[in-house]
């Protein structure tokens, strides 16, 4: 994709065409489908000024549209109650390396490679 200046002189999203003369897919980020989503839903523009100024077929912005409408929720549910963790067996894990570690101590300072003092 390369950006090119549109009939109002503002830069847009200009596809290349393949050497078969079609369209290369265009990508679209979250975040902008999320700014096309929203704008459709403020209502101040029509649907055809959006898909003139967004470069979008209206069933596209439609989707998108009904897609944020439908997934709202989500955002508000992440953060009631999260599930409780279990510590027993992080507990368990931690008394595990601190028997290694004092086993290792106690036999490196016997074999004289760990000085007593640290």
């Amino acid at each position: 994709m390369k950006l090119g200046r549109g009939r109002s002189g503002k830069e847009s999203n200009v596809s290349k065409k393949k050497a078969s003369g079609r369209r290369t897919r265009r990508l679209f980020s979250s975040e902008f489908k999320a700014k096309v989503a929203l704008s459709a839903l403020r209502e101040d523009k029509t649907m055809a000024e959006l898909c003139e100024q967004y470069e979008l077929h209206p069933s596209q912005i439609n989707d998108w549209k009904k897609l944020l409408l439908e997934r709202a929720a989500e955002l508000f549910d992440r953060g009631a109650a999260p599930e409780p963790v279990d510590l027993k067996p992080l507990h368990a894990k931690i008394g595990q390396q601190t028997l290694e570690l004092d086993f290792l101590n106690s036999a490196l300072t016997k074999a004289g490679l760990l000085s007593a003092g640290k």
